[in-house]
């Protein structure tokens, strides 16, 4: 059921580029940023507050707190920067080389949280890597 989900996820991320670009022209970045996450508060908000899951905050623990906290941080800063890069860049270059982030992932999942990696993973972290760099050597 998760890769389901993350297609999804692909999906809106290409729609969230194509917008953001659009949305963006002629308009401070950081300012559009900030528009686009309140949006993302109002529904994600909306979706906690209709589902009924407020009531599950109170058994949140520090940990979780602080590593929600730390990954709100890191989203903000990640979409700043992203949408600094599609004001300045094209899309189709700007969201392949915001992809390289999966390397990352890959890296940290396997040295922070322990996870194997398999050749599966190596090999299309590799393959997202080589994309990654001919795009960004291209002038």
């Amino acid at each position: 059921m998760w890769k389901y989900y993350a297609i999804l996820s692909a999906v809106f991320a290409a729609l969230t580029a194509i917008f953001a670009k659009i949305g963006v022209t002629g308009v401070n970045s950081n300012l559009a940023t900030a528009i686009r996450t309140v949006i993302i508060l109002l529904i994600t908000w909306g979706i906690v507050l209709f589902s009924g899951t407020v009531s599950s905050m109170k058994e949140l623990t520090k940990n979780n707190w602080a590593f929600l906290i730390l990954s709100g941080v890191a989203t903000g800063l990640s979409w700043l920067f992203y949408f600094k890069a599609l004001q300045m860049g094209d899309a189709s270059k700007v969201a392949p080389i915001d992809k390289l982030s999966v390397i990352f992932t890959i890296l940290l999942s396997f040295l922070i949280l322990r996870e194997p990696v398999s050749w599966k993973v190596m090999a299309g972290g590799f393959l997202i890597v080589a994309g990654g760099i001919v795009i960004l050597l291209d002038k």
